[in-house]
């Protein structure tokens, strides 16, 4: 008689491993990253970083492959919303074979900031890849005390 043995299911952390497992076993096999399946799509997303000193909101984003002038900014409604366009085209040549990568997509990032800010004193620069906004903040923080019944 064969004994089974029971294990709860870890839920889509087990998948996530799974999916780790499987990049990593790509990535020796090929000996480089594997594309992920957004590069596929054409879609890719920028790593944002939201930071507050005591006088302004830092926004920091990787775009990296753009240039300043590829690249929208705007605020609405202390929503903050950074746009462009990315196409570059990466081609490697050996004796032996010929590759040519190319990515390509449109980028919308969105974030509601945490208070207001001074709009018309708003900086934006774009340096190596990296776009730093500096927004200074407007007033002081607003405070709402919510009884709860």
């Amino acid at each position: 008689m064969m004994a089974f043995e029971v294990k709860p299911w870890k839920g889509f952390s087990e998948l996530a491993n799974l999916r780790d497992e499987m990049d990593k076993m790509w990535n020796r096999f090929f000996g480089g990253e594997w594309p992920s399946l957004e590069t596929f799509r054409g879609e890719w997303a920028p790593s944002v970083d939201v930071s507050e000193t005591k006088d302004s909101i830092l926004v920091k984003a990787e775009v990296p492959g753009l240039e300043a002038k590829d690249i929208d900014i705007s605020l609405s409604n202390d929503v903050l919303t950074i746009k462009g366009t990315k196409e570059q085209e990466k081609e490697e040549k050996e004796e032996n074979y010929h590759r040519i990568e190319r990515s390509y997509g449109s980028f919308s990032r969105s974030i509601r900031l945490p208070r207001e800010v001074q709009g018309d004193k708003i900086k934006a620069n774009y340096k190596n890849g990296v776009l730093k906004i500096t927004l200074p903040k407007s007033g002081e923080a607003r405070e709402i005390k919510i009884k709860v019944e």
